[in-house]
């Protein structure tokens, strides 16, 4: 598939089947996530990967405050994307990159989510490429604790959200997508000047 094709059949998939996925598609969409850019090349970001039902209904067991309904949960697997902020105070504090700390201040905006959320697109598209849906959605902080004791994450790792993937049931589960439109180039793209169009 081209990656026009790819980009423009992206959408959030609400309704999935059970069927399993194959090994080697998994192994694919999760390693797409490692091609993300990252700020120092600091690669502050980690996947937790959960493909059998055990570990897949301990994952839904923590989510206390955004729980999904059953035709998502049924996806075969499940990605959550974690931020290390750490990685990033730690490499910007090395020689080469001219800061002597780790100073939290210096970063105009947190990289370390920004990078994971980019991980985490790519993850989005590579699930398409395998002819198959997914959908992102947000774990809130209050769950975080649980999730992160439930599968052994180390504290300084955030859950920037989850993934589900796997093949979408006929049924279709309509989303925001479907009941706003998406916004025309000139709406969002500027050319030279915020008030100027691009083309």
């Amino acid at each position: 598939m081209e990656y026009d094709e790819v980009i423009h059949r992206r959408r959030m998939v609400r309704n999935f089947r059970e069927d399993p996925i194959d090994e080697g598609a998994t192994e694919r969409i999760v390693t797409a996530g490692l091609q993300g850019p990252s700020a120092g090349f600091s690669q502050g970001f980690g996947f937790l990967v959960l493909e059998s039902p055990e570990d897949r209904e301990r994952f839904w067991s923590t989510n206390e405050h955004n729980v999904q309904p059953e035709r998502v949960r049924r996806a075969p697997l499940v990605v959550v994307p974690f931020a290390c902020k750490d990685d990033y105070l730690d490499r910007y504090a090395e020689p080469d990159k001219g800061w002597t700390d780790r100073e939290e201040s210096r970063w105009p905006v947190p990289y370390w989510y920004i990078d994971t959320g980019m991980a985490a697109l790519n993850v989005l598209h590579a699930a398409v490429a395998e002819g198959l849906g997914a959908l992102f959605f947000g774990i809130p902080d209050e769950d975080w604790p649980a999730l992160r004791d439930a599968f052994s994450v180390p504290e300084a790792y955030d859950p920037i959200g989850a993934i589900t993937v796997g093949h979408p049931a006929d049924e279709r589960i309509e989303g925001s997508g479907d009941t706003r439109r998406r916004k025309d180039v000139e709406e969002h793209v500027h050319g030279g000047d915020w008030g100027d169009t691009f083309r």
